[in-house]
């Protein structure tokens, strides 16, 4: 199992519509991927490791799939629909990481 991480930086300034995210983002890209996506997780930063610092990132989003093939297969027809649409929540950029899941 791999997972694709949206991280999604807080920066001064910075716009992020979690409901539009949620409501309307989410659903979109969990329509178009179809099956291949076995879970997505959402998190909203709350702080950093310091009481009372900023959270690294605004949000971070967690995609599940068997595999890098998977993932490739089924995000790649829709990859311009999926990151046209980040304009419409964001005012930043996303940064992207691709993991292997290890469990202990």
């Amino acid at each position: 199992m791999i997972t694709v991480t949206v991280l999604y930086p807080n920066k001064e300034g910075a716009k992020f519509d979690l409901d539009y995210y949620l409501s309307k983002h989410i659903p979109m890209v969990k329509r178009l991927i179809g099956a291949p996506l076995k879970a997505v997780v959402v998190e909203q930063g709350l702080g950093g490791a310091a009481p009372g610092s900023k959270a690294a990132y605004s949000v971070v989003c967690h995609l599940r799939f068997d595999s890098v093939e998977a993932f490739q297969q089924s995000f790649g027809p829709h990859a311009g629909t999926i990151q046209g649409d980040v304009r419409n929540y964001s005012s930043v950029e996303p940064t992207i990481q691709i993991s292997d899941v290890k469990l202990s």
